[in-house]
């Protein structure tokens, strides 16, 4: 073999085992996320579930971070989080006292978390009792569940500072995606440790179409994506797709996540809770 020869080979090698280390770097994701769910009780909570594993799956891929989901609420454990930079509860909350303790730690420990719609409901009487304080009173801050519009219908939602990260790309105002909105026990605009980024705009009213009149709503103040700026976290009331209820099909008639600017607003957030997380 000349020398010429053995001169290219390596020079070949070289290139090679640089672009290979560039590559591997590239594939290291950015952080890891941790969903939880249950995805037992109301059709349109099942179908929001299936949805939004397929569609963070895809924006996992796309955005350079590890999706995974469990519906196991065991793995809420010291260990089981310490792999993870955010969480998500994508339609329950954990009732064990133990995984409630270990959460509350996560969260005080720099940890972050996005909650959807159902996460945030707590009643007293209901099969969801509000029992647990610091969840809904001090960390998501809005107290019990207090109402709900129906049927699930689009609403045009304000956004309240365009400066915030989660934010900054989402137009004034926009249509969001069919939902049950709720609203609820405590005015978080009091709470000063409450940021709250999005809100219905007065032009949505009246919103739902009943038949019970209690459920449309035709003014009001409601909030439906804040953050507590003493934890990494975010509360995002869409979660509800419409089902069929009526007809005995349980169709599914409308999907969050076919919303781009929705989903412009949720894939935002969540790299924002990532990117601070790994700060």
């Amino acid at each position: 073999m000349n020398k010429k020869y053995i001169h290219c080979s390596i020079c070949l090698l070289v290139c090679l085992s640089f672009a290979t280390v560039i590559h591997s770097q590239s594939d290291t994701p950015s952080f890891k996320v941790i969903a939880f769910f249950t995805a037992k009780n109301d059709r349109a909570h099942i179908s929001f579930v299936h949805e939004a594993n397929r569609w963070f799956y895809l924006m996992s891929k796309e955005h350079n971070f590890v999706y995974d989901s469990t519906d196991n609420w065991n793995n809420l454990n010291t260990t089981f989080l310490s792999k993870y930079q955010v969480v998500i509860f994508l339609d329950t909350r954990p009732d064990d006292p133990v995984q409630r303790e270990v959460f509350e730690k996560y969260m005080k420990s720099d940890g972050a978390w996005m909650g959807f719609h159902f996460a945030g409901f707590a009643l007293t009487p209901s099969a969801v009792p509000q029992n647990w304080n610091w969840y809904h009173n001090e960390f998501i801050g809005a107290g019990q569940y207090k109402g709900n519009t129906w049927r699930p219908t689009s609403a045009i939602l304000r956004v309240e500072d365009s400066t915030h990260p989660v934010t900054k790309h989402l137009q004034r105002t926009f249509r969001s995606s069919p939902n049950e909105w709720y609203s609820w026990e405590k005015d978080i605009r009091r709470n000063d440790a409450i940021k709250i980024l999005l809100s219905i705009d007065p032009s949505s009213f009246p919103l739902g179409t009943g038949p019970k009149q209690h459920e449309i709503w035709h003014s009001g103040y409601y909030p439906v994506v804040w953050t507590n700026k003493n934890y990494r976290m975010l509360y995002i009331n869409m979660g509800h797709n419409d089902i069929d209820y009526e007809h005995g099909t349980n169709k599914e008639l409308s999907f969050q996540f076919a919303n781009e600017t929705q989903n412009r607003l949720i894939i935002d957030a969540l790299l924002w809770l990532g990117a601070q997380r790994i700060k």
